[in-house]
This record gives C-alpha cells, sequence and structure tokens, in this order.
C-alpha cells in the first residue's frame, strides 16, 4: 500500500494527476491507506469507486460511514444493478434478447429473484407517478443518498445515454426517497445489529 501510494503521491506532485481514488476496497483497506498517507504525508484518496444500487446495499453499512468520517466522496459504479433494474427484467414476462439473456449478468453479485421483481415493481410505479423512466428513478435515488459524488453510467447506445442523463433533470420527492429506502433496507451485519437496537 505505501508503495502504491508513493507512487501516486509522485503523480500528483508531478502535476500529472490532480487527485487519486480507490476501487473495491474493504472499509479496513481504506482505512489503512488513508493512515499510511497522514503518517507519512502523502497525498490520500479522496474518491471510493464502488458498487451501490437499490439491490445492492452493502456499501452503506461499512464503507459509508468511514467515507463520511474521512470527508471522502463515492463515485458509483453499476448503478443499475448490472441491468436488472432497468425494467427490462419484470415480473412474469421472458427476458428480452439482448446482453443480461446472453449471460450479462454473470459475476454480478447474487439478488433472489423475488426481491429484484419487488423492487423494480416499486420503481415501476413511481416511474408511472412521476413520467420518468425505471432507470431514471433508480439513478435519482442514487443522487440522493449521502456520500454519492457522481454515477459512472455505461450506456450501450445514444438512447440509454439520454435516458440516464435525464435522471439529472428532475429531484424524487422525499416519500419516494423514504419508500424505497425502506422497501431495500438491507439487515445490518455484526456489529452493526448491536448498536441498532
Amino acid at each position: 500500500m505505501e508503495e502504491t501510494l508513493r507512487t501516486l503521491n509522485d503523480l500528483v506532485s508531478s502535476g500529472k494527476v490532480r487527485y487519486i481514488g480507490c476501487s473495491n476496497f474493504a472499509a479496513w483497506q481504506l482505512m489503512k491507506s488513508l493512515s499510511i498517507s497522514e503518517k507519512h504525508n502523502l497525498e490520500k484518496y479522496v474518491i471510493y469507486q464502488g458498487y451501490y444500487s437499490l439491490i445492492g446495499r452493502d456499501y452503506e453499512q461499512e464503507l459509508m460511514p468511514l467515507i463520511k468520517d474521512q470527508n471522502m466522496g463515492l463515485m458509483v459504479w453499476s448503478p443499475l444493478g448490472w441491468g436488472r433494474l432497468t425494467g427490462k427484467i419484470k415480473r412474469n414476462k421472458p427476458l428480452e434478447k439482448g446482453r443480461i439473456q446472453s449471460g450479462g449478468a454473470v459475476g454480478s453479485p447474487p439478488v433472489r429473484d423475488e426481491y429484484l421483481f419487488t423492487v423494480v415493481d416499486a420503481l415501476e410505479d413511481i416511474a408511472e407517478q412521476t413520467g420518468m423512466g425505471i432507470s431514471q428513478v433508480a439513478i435519482n435515488w442514487l443522487l440522493n443518498q449521502e456520500t454519492v459524488s457522481n454515477v459512472t453510467i455505461g450506456a450501450r447506445n445514444e438512447q440509454q445515454l439520454i435516458e440516464n442523463l435525464n435522471s439529472l433533470e428532475w429531484t424524487m420527492s422525499q416519500e419516494h426517497i423514504k419508500n424505497l429506502d425502506n422497501l431495500t433496507e438491507t439487515t445490518p451485519i455484526y456489529p452493526h445489529w448491536v448498536g441498532a437496537r
């Protein structure tokens, strides 16, 4: 870690990069890196790139509190959960031809079908109420979450890009945010459940 941070520090001091970030570290790895930077007066990570979505909220348990405490930001990758929050996957509907049907979700975090369908049903309901698309609702929810600095979208064509960018053109109501929060809230892992009583 120290060698990597010294190299990144040299890149910043030489003007080749402005800020540094890391991706997919466990919370202990991130904190260790930040401690090394502080101990040796090196540039510290200011952004964490990580997976976060309505069907993947593990980030909130260890990483979010750390990132808040260290005044960092989150750059979200796969905000639509490997394309599962686009509206293409719905209850009692065969998969459309495309990336997911051809195995594009291989390697993605597991999500129970019933849970996914319940989340997509809720997104569809909000989309109908607001006149937005399902993916726009999913991305807008993320943009309203604490620590989220930006969202990396993976549009495969111009239509998807425009639809995803339109997520910025409106603000979801606090009621809708709260409903999605409650629906997708995860059970705290140890030791977090101890203090939550």
